[in-house]
């Protein structure tokens, strides 16, 4: 018996691991893959955006992915193709700058929002991996590879997972992070409606007999071709259906067929080391929970990868529910507030889905569609617009209660002291009540929270600046206060009995 079995051991699934292990209870992941089967799904580069980056920099996890970019970007620029080496460059300077955010249906998105090169990573998928694995066994979390789940079932008391050889393992509660096909979903009979797909994705690391005769990046009729920046790699975009079996070996005759067919040129794949299909096919599971059954990243949301916002609606699931799973799982709070996981992030997926349609609709063939694209670039050119579309991509533009009377609440949580000291103590997993003008009585109100919330004194920015600001631990305000306002005694006490359950008894805080 466990606290949480994590089915599923990708970047949603170790982030949730260790989200609950810093939340004070036991998890326990399961995935199905060995070491190698997960370097194969790790082809292309994945871009970790603005609000992922600032909330893996929550816990402290900003160096280690720094050091692995900048480490890959030097093999880049070392082995790339003499036609990317310009292309490498620039994407390297724009990192360091702070620039890069990002596209819109290959529609460049580049703004200095932040100037903070930390604010948007790229990495390949297994070294962050192996980043979050690190940072999730260091708090002691348990992660078995090689352990396929074939089951689940929820009595009401708990939930049991069965594995492939036969063997069953109970939890209190059990969280789907096994992919778009998740076993999880199917057998808790969440329904996962949608659209199907339109197109198929081909990416592969093969070597080409006259890589020179292919332009790098080329749109036709029949498709879209990319040799990628990662040395070796090769991409393809077919609109043609989708692929008809996902699962079968991709061989260098499949690959050579789909280049010939979108380049229109004669081209010879001689050598074909790994291969990966996807599609446009589009699904959103209608709720997030059932019972003690709960699904986050692909298992509850499916789309095109075009954007690469998957990754981050994933990651940003994992820190939405790590810390609420947690407070129920410990009894510090009611059940129901596990419904709020479901009604915060399923608009924002929702949102997603329907920008990569347009997003793919916006790659398709056809002078029609070339003169939307053109018409868009148009309008990517007005700095309000542009601005519109940076948020949204990096996730900037979430709020959770638009319909609250203080503009911050709901919204991650700004640098408002000039320490940081309220983003740096969220690394412990706990939430801070940040006091800019110490005032007691915010002090006082937090009694019997004092192992879920810190109270944190700080010295104030300007006057525009909140006086108090309750911050949840994945970085989203509860409740603020602002200079000019009266004293919102009940205000705070009621935010932190709807977040942090109830107070624990009467203690003082140093």
């Amino acid at each position: 018996m466990t606290d949480v079995i994590v089915v599923g051991g990708g970047p949603t699934g170790l982030l949730l691991a260790a989200e609950l292990k810093l939340g004070g209870v036991d998890p326990l992941v399961l995935e199905a893959a060995d070491g190698a089967e997960r370097r194969t799904r790790s082809l292309g580069l994945r871009s970790i955006n603005t609000r992922s980056s600032q909330t893996l920099a929550l816990r402290g996890l900003t160096e280690p992915l720094l050091a692995a970019q900048w480490a890959m970007f030097d093999r880049l620029a070392a082995d790339s193709r003499p036609d990317h080496a310009d292309l490498v460059a620039l994407l390297v300077s724009a990192v360091r700058q702070g620039l890069t955010r990002g596209h819109f249906s290959g529609l460049p998105l580049l703004e200095d929002t932040t100037g903070d090169p930390a604010d948007y990573v790229m990495l390949r998928q297994h070294v962050l991996e192996q980043i979050l694995a690190d940072h999730a066994t260091a708090l002691g979390v348990r992660i078995r590879t090689g352990q396929e789940v074939v089951d689940v079932t929820d009595d009401g008391a708990g939930v049991r997972a069965v594995l492939a050889d036969g063997t069953t393992l109970s939890a209190a509660y059990l969280v789907g992070c096994d992919g778009g096909r998740s076993t999880v979903r199917k057998r808790s009979g969440i329904a996962f409606p949608g659209t199907p797909p339109t197109m198929t994705g081909r990416t592969a690391v093969a070597e080409v007999a006259d890589p020179d005769a292919l332009t790098s990046s080329f749109r036709s009729p029949g498709g879209l071709l990319n040799l990628s920046l990662v040395p070796g790699e090769i991409a393809t975009i077919e609109f043609d259906g989708g692929p008809g079996d996902r699962d079968t070996p991709m061989t260098a005759e499949e690959m050579q067929a789909s280049i010939c067919r979108v380049s229109g040129e004669e081209a010879t794949v001689t050598r074909l080391d790994a291969g990966i299909r996807y599609s446009d096919n589009t699904r959103h599971a209608e709720t997030y929970r059932r019972g003690r059954i709960l699904l986050a990243g692909d298992a509850g949301h499916v789309h095109s990868p075009i954007g690469g916002q998957g990754l981050n609606l994933g990651l940003q699931d994992a820190v939405n529910l790590g810390w609420k799973l947690a407070l129920v799982v410990r009894g510090h709070a009611p059940e129901r507030l596990l419904d709020t996981y479901t009604a915060e992030r399923h608009p924002v997926a929702a949102r997603v889905l329907r920008n990569t349609r347009a997003q793919v609709a916006l790659m398709r063939p056809g002078p029609q569609t070339g003169a939307l694209r053109e018409v868009m670039s148009e309008a990517l050119a007005v700095p309000e617009a542009k601005r519109h579309f940076v948020e949204m991509a990096n996730g900037l533009d979430i709020d959770h209660a638009p319909e609250s009377a203080h503009p911050l609440v709901g919204r991650f949580m700004p640098a408002v002291d000039p320490d940081d000291a309220g983003r740096a103590l969220l690394r412990e997993g706990r939430g801070v009540l940040l006091d800019l003008t110490d005032s007691t009585w915010t002090h006082s109100a937090a009694d019997g929270y004092v192992d879920r919330v810190r109270v944190v004194r700080a010295r104030g920015g300007s006057s525009h600046d909140p006086a108090a600001m309750l911050v949840r631990p994945d970085g989203y305000v509860a409740w603020a206060a602002s200079h000019d306002g009266p004293a919102d005694r009940t205000g705070l006490a009621d935010a932190l009995a709807a977040w942090f359950g109830s107070p624990a008894g009467v203690t003082t805080i140093a």
